[in-house]
């Protein structure tokens, strides 16, 4: 079982002093938490990807190269990588540099966006969205696998005696999420591929994300990846933290009632009820996330989201301590005697080399055909 963050790179005002961060200081506080992260134990750091104010992160690679530069053990990823308004090509040349950079300390998790205006910012159409999310995920599937593409779609130009360089790291591509909050099409897609599902489902009530992942999962076992219990799922998630639940609670409610997204809407309460939203004590933290099993099943990967609303960097560098030393501990103990030995545990650069290798000597050469 994987843990870590993900962070939308908010540049928000903090509603109890009113002072808001540059943007240097917020891209420079990604990069602390990144370390932190590290620092405390977690597995993974994944980063958005936004073209627009309030957020910071609109060159994920940029900012995970250099955080590649400062850690060891981390997985870089992101938590949105635009494959509707990207360039198939840019983003295979990209992610395979900073594959080479991070040692295989690299996945990445496509999506759409949730900002409308992106799509003729970049030149397409809102419309094409899942078209283009198609298209492009099956060109970009190629690049990545094929020494020499020729291609012909609907959404750029066509490609003839292409190659991506640089190839990816030991000829294995980046573990690719697919991450959708309400479109059955990219669950299908990923299903098909075999690739991970991510349901971030942070905004909208459980029982909507368990329909998507159990059509993922109904559908990786068609495609013939593996029994659908062994389906590579993500979940996204929120925390605030601290030892007494009731501070918790009077510290995070002015962060909640003034948030950008759900700030003036339900409260903090019936948020907290409905969604993975955890506020309280470490222990009342393990015990919502343990639920998570409940109604999705055995998975591999769990984020959570801890600085945004304008929180303070000293008080998310306090979020990571107790996560790191109290609850992580002991969400993966509880995780890894929970899960059946058939089930993969989360993705691994080291684990895709391994698989591609014991692959590669079992199917029979040209040579003995």
């Amino acid at each position: 079982m994987q843990f870590g963050i993900f962070t939308v790179g908010d540049v928000t005002t903090d509603p109890t002093n009113g002072r808001t961060p540059t943007e240097h200081e917020r891209i420079k506080a990604m990069v602390t938490i990144a370390r932190k992260a590290e620092e405390v134990g977690l597995d993974v750091f994944a980063t958005g990807e936004h073209h627009n104010p309030p957020f910071v992160p609109s060159s994920p690679t940029t900012m995970l190269g250099y955080i590649a530069a400062q850690t060891e053990r981390l997985l870089l990823s992101t938590s949105t990588t635009l494959i509707t308004t990207n360039d198939p090509v840019k983003i295979a040349e990209d992610f395979a540099m900073l594959q080479h950079l991070a040692d295989g300390r690299v996945d990445l998790m496509l999506g759409r966006g949730n900002t409308a205006p992106v799509y003729p910012w970049f030149g397409k159409d809102i419309r094409d969205g899942i078209p283009l999310a198609i298209e492009n995920y099956h060109l970009l599937h190629r690049l990545w696998r094929e020494d020499v593409v020729d291609w012909e779609g609907k959404f750029r130009t066509p490609l003839q005696s292409f190659t991506s360089t640089p190839r990816p790291l030991d000829d294995v591509a980046p573990f690719v999420w697919h991450g959708s909050i309400r479109s059955p099409e990219i669950a299908e897609q990923a299903a098909f591929y075999g690739d991970g599902f991510f349901a971030n489902h942070i905004f909208w009530p459980t029982e909507h994300f368990q329909q998507l992942v159990e059509l993922y999962r109904r559908r990786f076992e068609h495609y013939g990846h593996g029994s659908a219990d062994q389906a590579i799922v993500g979940l996204g998630g929120q925390l605030f933290i601290r030892k007494n639940s009731q501070d918790a609670v009077r510290e995070f409610r002015p962060y909640f009632d003034n948030a950008p997204v759900y700030g003036h809407g339900p409260s903090l309460e019936d948020f907290t009820d409905q969604t993975p939203l955890s506020v309280g004590s470490p222990q009342q933290v393990i015990d919502k996330t343990l639920t998570f099993r409940e109604s999705f099943g055995d998975y591999q990967r769990q984020l959570f989201l801890l600085d945004h609303a304008g929180l303070p960097l000293t008080t998310v560098l306090e979020q990571l301590d107790l996560l790191g030393e109290e609850v992580i501990p002991v969400l993966r103990k509880e995780f890894d005697a929970l899960r059946p030995a058939h089930v993969p545990d989360g993705p691994t650069h080291a684990a895709l080399v391994a698989a591609h290798d014991s692959e590669a000597s079992t199917t029979p050469s040209s040579t003995t055909l």
